[in-house]
C-alpha cells in the first residue's frame, strides 16, 4: 500500500495530535486507507475505531479521524463520553472545516484544523490533571492493514 503523507506530512500531523493532547485527557488517533470497504465511511470509522481499541479510554473520550484518501471518503467519529457532551453539530462542524480544507487539496491543513478543533472541545470537557493522566492511546497515524482486527472470542 502507497501512503498518501510524506515523512513531514506525518510528522506535522503527529505533532498536532500531541499539542492536542496536551491539554486533555482525550485520545486523537488518525486511521488512513487507501479505499473505504463500506459504503458508509462512518459504518467504517467505527469498525476501526473498535479494532484499534479506542474505547478502552478510561473516560470514554477517544476520538478517530478516518480518510480513505483514492475514494475520497472521510468521517470523525468520537467514543460514548465525549458524545454525551458535545453539541449536536460539533462532528458536523469538525468535518466541514476538514473537508473544505481537502476541497482546496488542502489535506494536511485540513486534517491538522480539524485535530485543533477536537483538541479544544477536549481540553474543555476533558482537562488534562497532571497527577492522574497517562497517554492511553498511541499517538502515530495508523494505516489500512495496519489496524489490528479483534481477536475472535475477545
Amino acid at each position: 500500500m502507497t501512503h498518501p503523507l510524506t515523512p513531514a506530512q506525518e510528522e506535522t500531523l503527529v505533532a498536532a495530535i500531541k499539542a492536542a493532547e496536551l491539554r486533555t485527557s482525550g485520545e486523537i488517533r488518525l486511521h488512513l486507507e487507501e479505499k473505504c470497504p463500506t459504503p458508509e465511511p462512518l459504518d467504517r470509522a467505527a469498525q476501526v475505531f473498535a479494532e484499534l481499541k479506542m474505547h478502552h479510554t478510561k473516560l470514554r473520550n477517544g476520538v478517530l479521524f478516518y480518510l480513505a484518501w483514492q475514494t475520497r471518503q472521510f468521517a470523525v467519529v468520537g467514543d460514548a463520553g465525549i458524545n454525551a457532551s458535545v453539541p449536536d453539530d460539533f462532528w458536523e462542524d469538525v468535518k466541514e472545516t476538514v473537508v473544505n480544507h481537502f476541497r482546496q487539496e488542502q489535506y494536511v491543513t485540513g486534517l491538522e484544523r480539524g485535530i485543533r478543533l477536537v483538541g479544544e472541545q477536549l481540553r474543555q470537557l476533558f482537562p488534562y490533571n497532571a497527577a492522574t493522566d497517562v497517554n492511553e492511546l498511541d499517538d502515530d497515524i495508523s494505516y489500512g492493514d495496519d489496524a489490528p482486527s479483534p481477536t475472535p472470542g475477545r
